[in-house]
């Protein structure tokens, strides 16, 4: 698979907002407290269909505990999430995920034992409700569907093969083309380059892009690797202490002096080129890579998983 190489524009038009001029996901006031610490304080947001919106901050800063209440993982204390004006607060999670959320984790979620088509068959079994049915042999149903769904993410070609013996990277885009498989109008990714070399980061992330223009799927990221937020993401979000201090393109963030002090310190500014942190900033009349990011290690801020 060929992805967009970063710093080139966003394929397709810009995100647009839903019916009525309302946005696809809309988050407000969100608060979470864990004994007298709190979590996430007052936070709001919104997110088109179609749109790459990436949630970023230091350690401790809250991010895994938003990301849980908009996937209704975790109940919050006070707000309202609404996907397409229905509020998926109090909500069981399979009812969110009937809603049409999807989400893929930090560590792939795949069935080891099984093919890469009998992985996406599963999930088609599991959305069309017939995963408990026993009338026709799972391996024939959704069959066609499933290869469809590959050819998407560019793994058509290794159906056959057992999801065990893949490389990392592969897993990943069979773990998206699951999640793809329930249909979703808004599409969760926990740290979802965690682990992958460079190059696959750009081009899974490029892949992400490029499905949720085609099928105007709303994404809502977490993310460590800087190059990957500031090449992929239409807009950002910047919690710190639970509390957002940012948002905006990558260029109002990258420029913003509180963002500066409080995500990355003092002392730190972006280089431009690539948006990755650099304590004294870009040499003096240096270029923007003709790979983007995929050519240099990624700057990561804090442990994957944390907060």
């Amino acid at each position: 698979m060929r992805g967009v190489r970063a710093g080139h524009p966003h394929p397709g038009p810009l995100p647009q907002a839903g019916e009525g001029g309302q946005p696809l996901l809309a988050v407000r006031g969100l608060a979470k407290a864990f004994g007298g610490v709190h979590a996430v304080e007052d936070v709001s947001f919104t997110l088109a269909a179609g749109e790459m919106l990436a949630l970023i901050g230091p350690n401790g800063a809250g991010k895994t505990t938003c990301f849980n209440m908009v996937g209704g993982q975790l109940a919050p204390d006070a707000g309202s999430v609404r996907l397409g004006g229905v509020e998926l607060v109090g909500l069981k999670p399979e009812a969110i995920w009937r809603q049409g959320v999807g989400r893929t984790f930090q560590i792939a979620e795949t069935f080891a034992s099984l093919t890469v088509v009998e992985n996406v068959q599963m999930a088609l079994l599991s959305h069309g409700g017939r995963v408990g049915g026993f009338w026709r042999p799972a391996r024939l149903q959704y069959r066609a569907e499933a290869v469809a769904l590959l050819e998407s993410v560019g793994m058509a070609a290794q159906a056959e093969r057992a999801t065990s013996v893949l490389a990392y990277g592969d897993v990943k885009r069979v773990e998206l083309a699951i999640a793809l498989a329930h249909r979703p109008r808004l599409l969760l990714m926990d740290e979802p380059t965690a682990g992958m070399a460079p190059r696959e980061r750009n081009e899974l992330m490029a892949l992400a892009r490029r499905l949720a223009r085609e099928q105007s799927i709303g994404v809502l990221f977490t993310e460590h690797s800087m190059d990957v937020v500031f090449a992929h993401a239409d807009r950002i979000i910047v919690l710190a202490r639970g509390e957002l201090i940012a948002e905006g393109t990558p260029a109002a963030v990258r420029d913003d002096p509180k963002v500066r002090e409080v995500y990355f310190g003092g002392g730190t500014t972006f280089d431009p080129a690539t948006g990755r942190p650099s304590a004294a900033g870009p040499p003096q009349g240096a270029s923007a890579p003709s790979g983007g990011s995929a050519a240099a290690p990624a700057a990561s801020v804090g442990a994957p998983g944390s907060a």
